[in-house]
């Protein structure tokens, strides 16, 4: 199975956001899965490339030709793909991976496993994706989901669309017994809230 992490660049991160990066990156590693992230010799991307590595793991690094260009890719990364641009780049994160795990991180983090959601929500793939919320550290946006589901924002079902693991060990567990929904029908009829 080829798992796509995605995860921060910052080399300022707490000690428990690189412990757990490093965990999963083992268990990767110990399960002969395939890593696939960002490719970049710096933040959890370098951490998890070099333990996944060292673990046992094929590490495959993804990387746009810009990125490339300021020295930042991880040695680690045994197969490593340029790409055009970042848009490039996260397309084929996308098509060559099985699942795909979010750990804590910023706004290419976040941009990145919301398009994966927004995509699976309409059918353009089924694969999983699951939030490592390490530390809480997605507490915050998992409220905001919560608003866009009570106020008719998200369907109750697009819950289903990704799942949020606390260890790295349950989110491993998670993939070895997923099975993919049923593709939900994205075009529902609003309740109108007594508008015409």
């Amino acid at each position: 199975m080829k798992i796509c992490v995605f995860a921060s660049s910052s080399n300022a991160l707490d000690k428990v956001y690189v412990d757990e990066a490093i965990e999963l990156a083992k268990l990767i590693g110990q399960k002969k899965q395939t890593l696939v992230n960002g490719g970049a010799n710096v933040g959890l991307m370098h951490e998890m490339l070099e333990k996944a590595s060292e673990h046992g793991a094929h590490t495959i690094g993804i990387i746009p030709e810009k990125l490339k260009g300021h020295d930042l890719v991880s040695e680690h990364a045994i197969e490593l793909h340029v790409t055009k641009d970042m848009m490039e780049r996260k397309a084929l994160m996308r098509d060559i991976s099985d699942a795909f795990i979010a750990l804590p991180g910023g706004f290419g983090t976040l941009e990145e496993i919301l398009e994966v959601i927004t995509l699976k929500q309409l059918d353009y793939h089924n694969k999983a994706i699951i939030f490592l919320n390490t530390n809480g550290f997605y507490d915050d946006l998992f409220r905001q989901f919560e608003r866009s589901f009570d106020e008719n924002f998200a369907k109750e079902s697009y819950r289903d669309l990704y799942f949020v693991a606390n260890t790295s060990e349950e989110a491993m567990t998670y993939l070895a017994n997923y099975a993919p929904p049923v593709p939900v029908n994205k075009w529902y009829k609003v309740p109108t809230n007594g508008q015409k």
